[in-house]
């Protein structure tokens, strides 16, 4: 079982910064992947960025701007959203995946204005 409790969000001006926080409760297997994904309005939901077992993947619209990191000893992960668009305007999902199954955030929204 895995609760994912996201933080963070809100809006800010293209060029802007902002900082989403998940932290991520689990019990029993370990995680194959966490990190965040996005819905724009009338598109179909896609990763940011990502810890796997292979790395940490960036989406190409995001690379050199966003930065995720972990902090173990909170169970936390953070996305740092640097340079922001109004493309990166989306709700932001926490992510977590399993042997068995995804695990999702309630969503937290991200709105650049220019």
């Amino acid at each position: 079982q895995v609760q994912l409790v996201e933080s963070g969000g809100g809006q800010a001006q293209a060029g802007g910064s902002l900082r989403l926080s998940c932290v991520v409760s689990k019990r029993g297997f370990s995680l194959n992947a966490v990190g965040w994904y996005r819905q724009a309005p009338g598109k179909q939901r896609e990763l940011v960025a990502a810890f796997t077992t292979e790395g940490t993947d960036y989406a190409d619209s995001v690379k050199g701007r966003f930065a995720l990191s972990r902090e173990n000893a909170k169970d936390t992960i953070h996305l740092e959203m640097r340079s922001l668009k109004s493309e990166d305007t989306a709700v932001y999902y926490c992510h977590a995946r399993d042997y068995f199954q995804d695990y999702w955030g309630q969503g937290t929204r991200v709105t650049v204005t220019t």
